[in-house]
């Protein structure tokens, strides 16, 4: 069986740079990365950790903006070739469902998906805590914020692109209200994008290097006829901190809490200077991926060092078979996820 996208849709302007000559690994970074780098805006020193999809004709970004009196909030980018980038001057401005503003304190590392029609940006905030926020969109004129999927403490949150069994699906990294020093990826469903529960666990960090600290979720899962590709961070602890990898997994398509394959060696590490240099060292942190169905190209957009934005790309086919190849799945990933 020849690996393809389900649901996928036509994307001929998706960002693309062929694999460099001698390249032998899974992904490949662009070399005009970074393609969003310091003080890009006024009052912004840094974009990283940000979301990208497509939107009439061109693309759209939720951006995580450091701003220079060191809040994170999320702003908006536009960009007609998903590399060259305009950031709005103002942040997103979030209301309630009458009308009525309603900010976080601040909002970080956002993903955003659309479902059946609507995008849903999905953050970390302050809930007492930190944990999970969430606000819709239909024109990213009006962004209304729902309730809070879980309680503290959370964080990557990542929502799937379809219900699945009749359910809206999340992925999520319980944690604490720190900088978290452990966490394994769970999935919790919704029959109304309101009530979450019946939650799974999906993946546990192991004894790989480069994921032996914590996991997380990172882009949307991608719906292949082999199953949910994931593109996840791991992170590792070192004597100078943590390291922080992509990683690269399937999950199985009806019940996506049973990893099938799962790669036992990283995608992506952190190598090139504005990955090892920056803000917050040897980051690599993925978070959104867009795909063509009629070629299988994926450019998968990551945070570089909490200062940049970088995009590396491969296909569907080419990361698949890498991670088949290099795949060893736990009794415990490969089950029910509920004890």
């Amino acid at each position: 069986m020849s690996i393809a996208f389900v649901n996928g849709t036509s994307l001929p302007n998706i960002p693309w740079q062929e694999r460099p000559e001698g390249c032998a690994a899974p992904l490949w970074r662009f070399a005009g990365n970074p393609v969003i780098g310091r003080n890009p805006a006024p009052g912004l020193a840094r974009i990283f950790n940000s979301a990208v999809v497509p939107y009439q004709g061109g693309f759209l970004a939720a951006l995580r903006g450091e701003q220079t009196d060191g809040i994170p909030m999320i702003y908006l980018g536009r960009s007609d070739d998903g590399i060259h980038w305009r950031v709005d001057p103002e942040k997103v401005r979030f209301v309630d469902e009458n009308g009525k503003e309603f900010m976080p304190r601040y909002a970080y590392d956002p993903r955003l998906v659309q479902v059946e029609g609507t995008y849903y940006i999905m953050w970390c905030q302050d809930f007492y805590g930190a944990a999970i926020g969430m606000a819709k969109t239909t024109d990213f004129q009006t962004f209304t914020r729902v309730e809070n999927p879980f309680l503290p403490f959370n964080r990557n949150a990542v929502l799937f692109p379809r219900r699945v069994g009749g359910h809206y699906l999340m992925l999520s990294r319980p944690s604490d209200s720190g900088h978290t020093p452990f966490g394994d990826i769970f999935v919790s469903q919704s029959p109304d994008m309101t009530f979450w529960g019946m939650h799974r666990h999906v993946m546990s960090k192991n004894d790989n290097w480069w994921e032996g600290l914590k996991i997380g979720g990172g882009a949307a899962p991608i719906e292949t006829n082999e199953g949910w590709l994931l593109f996840y961070h791991g992170v590792t602890g070192t004597c100078n901190g943590y390291v922080y990898s992509i990683g690269g997994a399937i999950l199985d398509i009806d019940e996506p809490w049973r990893v099938r394959y799962r790669c036992k060696t990283y995608l992506l590490t952190p190598e090139a200077e504005y990955e090892e240099r920056g803000f917050v060292p040897n980051v690599c942190f993925p978070c959104a991926a867009l795909c063509d169905n009629d070629t299988g190209r994926i450019a998968l957009y990551y945070g570089a060092a909490d200062s940049y934005v970088s995009l590396a790309f491969t296909t569907l086919e080419e990361v698949t078979g890498y991670i088949k190849a290099h795949s060893a799945v736990s009794a415990e990933d490969a089950g029910e996820g509920r004890r």
